[in-house]
């Protein structure tokens, strides 16, 4: 995998190689993100104009935008400085004028000469009962009229770009369109109705009416499967260097993991039995596994990862779980210490906090193999952290571990099985836009005993009865959260600040209470507080968001979120998530600020009326857009620049599919499709499957 191919070149040429684009327009059109001629090709219309010819414009309903072959009458230059230039025209059956502002009389002399043909396109008004055209969009002489398409595609400009020269400047870069071979199996080509890449590329620059902008246009759709299928193929060759990778075989005697099993209150439900069942099967394979446990709030993840964690101590060897945050790493401890004696296991817990000869003693611990299974945050991987047999890592993500962490981790020479965790249910079309390298276990079954949380909607207006209803909560031996936005005032002053609401709550409920976490405090302070409310020793919880994942307070039963409609549905989800998690009923406040806007609304309703992550995520996806739900910043998702998530997510589980197979039949891709895929890969500028094949 030498280079680019030759047959790209044309199209990865500087854009000054195209006719009528000097190095001004070449800086302009670098701000759309067009370097190439490539990314020309890539910027398809998102409008069309209809240019098709008309004989006359008589009949038409003005204002529209018309097209009409006419003969040049008499100039009528303005009369006073700025004022219209006109120019009176006949068209087969009527006449109108033709209008200019600032414009030079010689100019207009040789551009409509009196007594002239002209083929002339633009918007056509009336205006005290003349009709007018204000500055044409085209003139033209007859010999001339094919350059207007009959439908004129409208693309994005920027700032100093006309439609004129971007549609030059496509024009030039279609003709270096190369005739490429077919990547995409033929069948599915075949069953779709797509076109080659070529053709495709050129029916998506000209449109023959709206048909031909909707996503579904055979074209277009063709053009978003090539991307698509592009970044299932990166993805597949990781997972498939990931899995080369060398495994351990790690086989379940089952001792352990039945001795918890016979512990539990509760029996496993289906989907946690399945997860355990598909985790175990990987771990005995050859190959690495990467898989990722996707559950809803509640739907019993720890338990799965802890039969799995068990599954590499009976086969001999040792787990690690990873936390991205001390609070987080000290929540799988508490979580997980119950079930560690029952199994007789040795759990420990490694934090950047572990200094001197404690932090010693435990290292020395685990590289004989003393302890079992580790919990930490990312401090469990530094340098001198050796194991005396890892079989499995475990990571708790939230969206912060994209693929190229997950190969870091397969770099620090571990043969470790990994299992990633998120709590955040994703839509499937995210899922494999984000993890398609890895294999998926979905939790979507609550366990018995979660009882349904009780969501309302409240305006801010009632404020003083929300905190009378806390008052009555507290003195029953309950606790309570209270979310705010935003921490400092500054920040944006209309949103109530933690710091002030504490001091309101504190006032109200008494001193010793209430107790308060934000993201600016140190984190011992913040230890501390929320140690004092798992404690019980304060009853009430004032937070900003930092409270969102893993934290685990049974006797909190309320949550109240203040102008809960600026969080966003999957935040607001997890949040209310905190509570049903004791015997006690559980109720979630969303407070909001009136007047509700359509969006927050909808969001809000939805939440009240269903509890199932999944169906939330999806209609988040559906209101807000892919980047929007994950975070486009820190998701990892790939920027597409014709293929669309929410619409055509369908699409990407035929492309990982498609891909998983072409490289399973050909692992080099050396065959006719293979190599026409590498072609493809330049084509994406997908330079890191192209190192993954070069290093393969």
């Amino acid at each position: 995998m030498s280079g680019r191919p030759e047959q790209l070149f044309p199209i990865f040429a500087g854009l000054e190689t195209l006719e009528g684009v000097g190095p001004k327009t070449a800086a302009l059109l670098g701000q759309l993100d067009i370097e190439t001629p490539r990314d020309l090709l890539y910027s398809l219309p998102y409008a069309l104009v209809d240019r098709r010819r008309r004989e006359s414009v008589r009949g038409a309903e003005l204002p529209c935008t018309l097209t009409v072959q006419v003969t040049i009458g008499a100039h009528r230059p303005p009369r006073s400085r700025g004022g219209a230039y006109r120019v009176h025209v006949e068209d087969a059956r009527t006449d109108f004028q033709l209008v200019f502002f600032h414009a030079r009389g010689e100019y207009l002399q040789r551009l409509l000469p009196t007594g002239a043909r002209r083929l002339v396109s633009g918007r056509l008004e009336l205006f005290d009962g003349m009709a007018q055209m204000v500055h044409p969009d085209h003139v033209l002489p007859l010999e001339e009229a094919g350059e207007i398409p009959d439908f004129e595609p409208v693309y994005h400009l920027t700032q100093g770009v006309t439609q004129k020269v971007m549609f030059r400047a496509v024009r030039g870069a279609l003709t270096r369109a190369p005739d490429l071979a077919e990547w995409i199996d033929p069948e599915l080509c075949r069953r779709n109705g797509w076109p080659g890449w070529r053709d495709a590329m050129r029916a998506g620059h000209a449109p023959a009416g709206a048909d031909d902008l909707a996503p579904t246009a055979p074209a277009r759709e063709r053009l978003a499967y090539d991307e698509l299928f592009a970044h299932q193929l990166t993805l597949a060759l990781a997972r498939r260097r990931e899995r080369r990778a060398r495994g351990i075989e790690s086989h379940a005697t089952g001792a352990l993991q039945g001795r918890v099993l016979a512990a539990l209150p509760y029996r496993p439900t289906g989907a946690q039995s399945r997860a355990i069942a598909e985790i175990t099967a990987d771990m005995a394979a050859p190959e690495r596994m990467n898989r990722l446990l996707q559950g809803d709030v509640g739907a019993g993840k720890t338990l799965v990862a802890f039969m799995a964690l068990l599954v590499a101590v009976e086969g001999g060897g040792q787990g690690v779980m990873m936390a991205p945050t001390e609070i987080l790493a000290r929540q799988h401890l508490y979580a997980l210490q119950p079930l560690a004696e029952r199994a007789g296991v040795v759990l420990e817990l490694l934090t950047g906090r572990d200094k001197g000869a404690d932090r010693r003693a435990k290292l020395a611990a685990l590289a004989r193999g003393d302890i079992h299974i580790l919990v930490g945050t990312h401090a469990v991987f530094q340098d001198d952290v050796a194991f005396h047999d890892l079989r499995l890592a475990i990571v708790d993500e939230q969206h912060r571990f994209g693929v190229e962490q997950r190969m870091e981790l397969a770099e620090k020479g571990v043969g470790a099985d990994v299992l990633v965790m998120t709590a955040t249910p994703i839509p499937r079309s995210l899922a494999l836009a984000q993890y398609g390298d890895m294999d998926v276990s979905v939790l979507d079954e609550k366990p018995p005993g979660r009882k349904p949380i009780r969501t309302a909607i409240i305006s801010t207006e009632r404020i003083d009865e929300v905190v009378g209803h806390l008052r009555r909560a507290i003195a029953e031996g309950r606790q309570c959260y209270w979310v705010c936005p935003l921490v400092d005032e500054s920040e944006l002053s209309d949103l109530t600040a933690a710091q002030e609401r504490f001091k309101r709550l504190r006032a109200a409920l008494g001193e010793g209470v209430v107790g308060l976490v934000h993201g600016q405090m140190p984190p011992a302070e913040k230890d501390a507080a929320m140690a004092a409310f798992q404690a019980g020793r304060t009853r009430v919880l004032v937070a900003t968001t930092v409270i969102e994942v893993g934290v685990d307070i049974p006797d909190a039963t309320i949550m109240v979120i203040e102008r809960a409609e600026i969080f966003g549905l999957a935040q607001l989800h997890q949040l209310r998530g905190r509570v049903g998690r004791g015997e006690a009923e559980s109720t979630c406040l969303l407070m909001f600020r009136p007047p509700l806007n359509e969006g927050g609304r909808r969001r809000l309703e939805v939440l009240r009326e269903t509890e199932d992550g999944f169906r939330l995520a999806q209609t988040d996806l559906e209101m807000r857009g892919a980047g929007d739900v994950i975070g486009t910043a820190q998701s990892g998702l790939p920027k597409f620049a014709i293929a669309d998530l929410e619409r055509q997510a369908g699409l990407m589980a035929v492309a990982q599919r498609d891909a998983r197979a072409l490289l399973g039949g050909d692992p080099a891709l050396e065959g006719a499709r293979g190599r026409a895929a590498r072609v493809l890969l330049w084509l994406m500028r997908q330079d890191r499957a192209i190192r993954l094949i070069s290093v393969g």
